[in-house]
């Protein structure tokens, strides 16, 4: 009977080792793209890992680039990629000691996808010969991989947002500056739908794969396509600005004509200040600040174990 008592709390304990302790976590390292990038910022204002640093008392170690794919071998773009770029420069920083981290007082958050999937990559057909999205979707994968021999411990992946509901990618959308050439739009619309669901699909059986594989780590799936279509479907608890609410247009949208060069600027509406909180889209793309804040608000809750509505911890 003892035995079997002992035998039942380890397993207890196995049960609860999830995720990292409320007070663990104190460094936040962020990679990814334009909707992570602190200092191109994508949602014109201030982006949500500066927020979640403040909303969970973290310090905030930035490696996320503008326009980043996963790998420019599988997806050639001229911008700094996860693989080419970012990793390199964290762990030459980790090299010259001026990077100093502690594994278990450390989470490293990924928020990639959007320009794999995207215009230009896998949507146009523009991706390296004989990629396809099981091979950006295992880069990603491979993010956590790689970091984890290296020494780190915690994780949040963070899936691709409903990009089917985004100005470029809706069946509505229209000539802007991150495409002006002829298109199908509902075309569009519709592959992408296929592209993010599968990927985010395919995303989630990897990390559930891969979480009993690696002794002593923390891996968190953060659902953000769950929590975007929460606020296309209720903005009234997310967005708080002086206009009427919008979840369809863009607080930034800029009109061009058709194959009009994206240099000439287009022909813009702006709202901003208080205004601009009203949008759930800063521009054709990117989610505005307000989303933003609500991203960070529930990232750092998850991390802090405060909130686990929009994660999954695997382990």
């Amino acid at each position: 009977m003892v035995l079997s008592l002992s035998f039942a709390l380890a397993w207890v304990g196995v049960a609860l080792a999830v995720g990292p302790s409320p007070s663990q976590i104190k460094n936040l390292v962020t990679f990814g793209d334009s909707y992570t990038d602190v200092v191109s910022v994508g949602d014109g204002g201030v982006a949500w890992p500066v927020y979640a640093a403040r909303d969970g008392n973290f310090k905030l170690f930035p490696f996320a680039r503008s326009g980043a794919t996963c790998s420019n071998n599988l997806t050639k773009v001229p911008f700094p990629s996860l693989f080419e770029s970012q990793l390199p420069l964290y762990f030459s920083e980790k090299v010259n000691g001026s990077l100093r981290l502690e594994p278990d007082e450390t989470i490293y958050t990924l928020w990639i996808g959007t320009n794999d999937v995207g215009a230009s990559a896998l949507l146009t057909g523009h991706q390296t010969p004989g990629v396809t999205l099981v091979d950006t979707v295992s880069c990603s994968i491979n993010w956590i991989k790689t970091l984890y021999a290296s020494g780190a411990r915690n994780f949040l992946f963070q899936n691709m947002i409903p990009l089917q509901h985004v100005i470029l990618y809706s069946p509505d959308s229209y000539p802007n500056r991150f495409w002006t050439a002829q298109r199908n739009t509902t075309e569009w619309s519709v592959f992408m739908t296929e592209l993010v669901n599968a990927g985010n699909a395919i995303s989630k059986l990897m990390l559930e794969a891969l979480a009993p594989t690696l002794h002593g780590a923390h891996i968190g799936l953060f659902d953000s396509y769950a929590l975007f279509s929460d606020m296309i479907a209720h903005p009234q608890l997310y967005l708080n600005g002086t206009v009427p609410l919008n979840v369809t247009g863009a607080s930034h949208s800029c009109v061009f004509e058709l194959n009009e060069s994206t240099s000439s600027g287009g022909v813009c509406t702006d709202n901003v200040g208080p205004a601009a909180d009203s949008f759930l889209w800063f521009d054709e793309l990117h989610p505005s600040e307000q989303a933003d804040r609500v991203v960070a608000r529930e990232v750092a809750a998850t991390i802090r174990r405060e909130s686990s509505k929009w994660a999954t911890w695997l382990s």
